[in-house]
């Protein structure tokens, strides 16, 4: 298959590349490279792959409508996978225009190059955050989530009502996949599993918000991608039992789905600081400290759908993948303080 991998430098864009490749479909990787974190691990990330003789790069940015219209009418995808966005909840509160311009003005222009291409699935990502002030446990996809906490948040749940009309009036099949809280090697530095290693060995108080008192269904890097290809596989299909009386928020008349990635295991975040200090051999300095704005105290993952409709369900333990984390984070380091 010839795939178009949006985000294709970032962390899970990256992941997801290696296994494209290696299963041998053909991938055309897009990246803008901006700086909203380190963009020498993006080059690092990139470095993994970029020569590979199936891999093309482009270093365009999904908001540049003409940039990404080229794209399309030069490698025709049969499949598209858009990762590509302006992360993070609490840099949302800051800067929001940032979201409008990639994560709404970008994803307009992947749904056009989708249509006007007829590709054959569009995959792309979501988020646990559209759950927003949502309580009741575990999250659903069948639940109504019109109340976001952040615009991050808005712009998710924007992408999926926009999929939605595509799926609609084109018959272009897209599915949304509700990532929850991903991490593993190669990760994202403002991240916490990131951001904490960081700290605790430089001996550095780590934020505990929310006075620790956060579950988080946290998802490890090759469980998503694993998920991620299995989607892609199946082209999004209509319910035909949906009906507008009694509208399913996850499914439609249109070939349109929405599923939530995780667990299916939520993890107390002091559970969580404590695999990570056991990891690293070492004890955190903490600051307790109250809910910050924009966030939502627990995320918890109802996978039925994911697991009956491809029979898959992610299965990486906490402690085993933030081992497989900090040994990669020690390599890495090494590496960059070797060339430097």
């Amino acid at each position: 298959m010839k795939v178009l991998v949006t985000g294709s430098a970032g962390f899970i864009g990256s992941a997801l590349c290696i296994r494209l490749l290696a299963r041998g479909d053909q991938v055309i990787g897009i990246d803008n490279h901006n700086d909203y974190y380190d963009p020498a691990l993006k080059e690092a990330r990139l470095a993994r792959y970029a020569n590979h003789e199936n891999y093309t790069h482009l270093r365009i940015d999904i908001a540049n409508r003409e940039s990404i219209g080229q794209a399309f009418d030069e490698h025709k995808p049969q499949g598209v996978i858009n990762l590509a966005a302006q992360a993070g909840v609490r840099y949302s509160i800051e800067n929001p225009l940032a979201y409008v311009d990639s994560n709404i003005v970008g994803f307009a222009h992947i749904l056009e190059g989708c249509r006007h291409n007829h590709v054959d699935h569009l995959v792309y990502a979501s988020s646990s955050s559209v759950y927003g002030a949502n309580t009741t446990m575990p999250f659903s996809v069948h639940d109504n989530v019109d109340h976001p906490l952040s615009l991050y948040a808005a712009s998710k749940k924007a992408n999926e009502l926009m999929a939605h009309t595509y799926s609609h009036l084109y018959d272009l099949p897209t599915t949304g996949l509700r990532f929850f809280t991903v991490y593993g090697p190669w990760g994202r530095p403002d991240m916490a599993l990131f951001k904490f290693t960081k700290a605790i060995l430089a001996d550095e108080t780590i934020p505990v918000f929310n006075y620790g008192k956060h579950r988080r269904d946290f998802t490890y890097i090759d469980d998503i991608v694993e998920g991620v290809i299995r989607v892609l596989d199946q082209p999004a299909a209509s319910n035909p039992e949906w009906s507008g009386d009694q509208p399913d928020s996850g499914s439609s008349k249109a070939p349109w789905r929405v599923y939530n990635i995780g667990n299916n295991n939520p993890v107390d975040l002091m559970d969580y600081i404590k695999a990570l200090e056991k990891a690293l051999g070492k004890t955190a300095k903490k600051e307790f400290l109250p809910l910050q704005p924009g966030d939502v105290p627990d995320t918890y993952a109802d996978v039925k759908d994911l697991v009956k409709q491809f029979n898959y369900k992610p299965s990486t333990t906490i402690e085993e993948g933030i081992t497989n984390f900090i040994s990669w984070y020690h390599d890495y380091n090494g590496s960059m303080t070797n060339e430097q």
